[in-house]
């Protein structure tokens, strides 16, 4: 059985009944049972383990990103589907890819029939910034290329397990947030592997879709 769903906190406002609706929508896709709702503080782990917690506002989500085991997912205020919203975003770190990220990402992608779009945010080597006449584009095209490979590398197992699931891979000269939040507008979803750093919190704060968090032993 797929995991339980826990609407972890819910109220009237729009951002709330826009969070219940989607919690409602994912078990549903997932044939799982919905918990609702279940107030913060929770009293430990044990309240949503082998769940996936849905919940508004960034402080409540880094306080479940702190406390429980599983994915947690924000959905952020002002959140509206809608039909243009056809991709789930993953963030791969190709060089120490989330495995449990990962893997939530593509099971969500399929269980939506939607494409998984994965974004590898990357940076000019040190040398770079040595050079007195700026980077020449044929550097830049090798290191850029560089990096397209080592995506593809990462994202290859996880293509052969899941052959269904269309697979975007995107490269861009950008940090990991600015990646993410740069394909906000298309995304059903952004997935994410935890803890919950700077990217993370970042996200959590910008991103106009839905964020889910999966933390490294999770998922």
């Amino acid at each position: 059985m797929e995991p339980v769903v826990v609407l972890a906190r819910t109220d009237t406002s729009e951002t709330g009944r826009a969070a219940a609706d989607w919690a409602r929508r994912e078990a549903g896709l997932r044939g799982s049972p919905l918990r609702a709702p279940l107030r913060l503080p929770l009293r430990g782990p044990g309240d949503v383990a082998e769940g996936v917690a849905v919940t508004v506002g960034e402080t409540r989500a880094v306080t479940l990103l702190d406390t429980v085991p599983g994915p947690v997912v924000l959905v952020p205020d002002g959140y509206v589907p809608g039909r243009r919203r056809a991709d789930v975003v993953v963030g791969v770190d190709p060089c120490a890819p989330a495995g449990p990220a990962l893997g939530f990402a593509f099971d969500s992608a399929r269980l939506r029939g939607a494409r998984l779009r994965a974004v590898h945010a990357w940076a000019l080597p040190p040398e770079a910034a040595a050079l007195p006449f700026g980077v020449p584009e044929e550097d830049r095209a090798r290191w850029e290329d560089h990096e397209v490979q080592t995506l593809s590398d990462a994202l290859r197992p996880w293509r052969a397990k899941h052959p269904e699931v269309p697979v975007l891979e995107d490269v861009l000269l950008l940090t990991p947030a600015e990646a993410l939040l740069h394909h906000g507008a298309r995304a059903a979803l952004i997935v994410v592997g935890g803890p919950p750093g700077s990217v993370v919190r970042t996200l959590l704060r910008e991103s106009g879709c839905p964020v889910a968090v999966v933390p490294a032993d999770g998922g």
